[in-house]
């Protein structure tokens, strides 16, 4: 695997609508973890996609109701299987933070990548997971060194919003696994 602009060869890429420019002058330092599943709880089919690609039928679920209007997007999704979709290019800011802030700074999309697990707060992350999320987070950390120290979920940048990835992440692991091998 390799990054090329922005792009992570080897991922099916399905670009999102939902980005834009990073401010001027301002490179990622911050990976965010997340979790997602459509519908909660529900693993697998095409609803994480479309979601982030504007396409959610709000009438093809109940729950999509209430989200298909949303425009958010995360830099990847790594599914249960270990499949890596990527939907913005880690150059740009995608929208998966909200209203956020890490250590004093707020905006956390302007300087951080999001990565997405399939997955809830309360399951197992699979070992294709923890796998692949080592692999992009050591070239992430190749490419932005600054990343290798500030990892957070997204229920440290926005307490009180936000729970994921939860306490069924097992940090000690991914961080074993990004120094293991670097």
């Amino acid at each position: 695997m390799q990054i090329s602009d922005g792009w992570l060869e080897g991922a099916r890429h399905c670009p999102s609508p939902h980005f834009d420019a990073r401010p001027d002058n301002v490179s990622p330092s911050l990976l965010v973890i997340h979790n997602i599943s459509l519908p909660p709880g529900e693993f697998g089919g095409p609803w994480i996609d479309r979601l982030f690609s504007g396409t959610l039928p709000p009438d093809a679920h109940p729950y999509f109701n209430d989200i298909a209007q949303l425009r958010v997007s995360a830099h990847c999704l790594i599914r249960r299987d270990g499949e890596i979709v990527q939907y913005v290019p880690f150059t740009k800011r995608a929208w998966h933070a909200g209203v956020s802030r890490y250590q004093g700074r707020e905006k956390c999309n302007d300087f951080s990548i999001g990565i997405e697990l399939e997955g809830t707060d309360t399951q197992p992350y699979t070992d294709a997971q923890y796998c692949q999320l080592a692999s992009i987070t050591r070239l992430l950390i190749e490419k932005w060194p600054a990343i290798a120290s500030h990892m957070a979920g997204h229920c440290d940048i926005a307490p009180g919003r936000k729970t994921d990835p939860g306490p069924a992440f097992d940090w000690e692991r991914l961080r074993a696994a990004c120094i293991a091998t670097s």
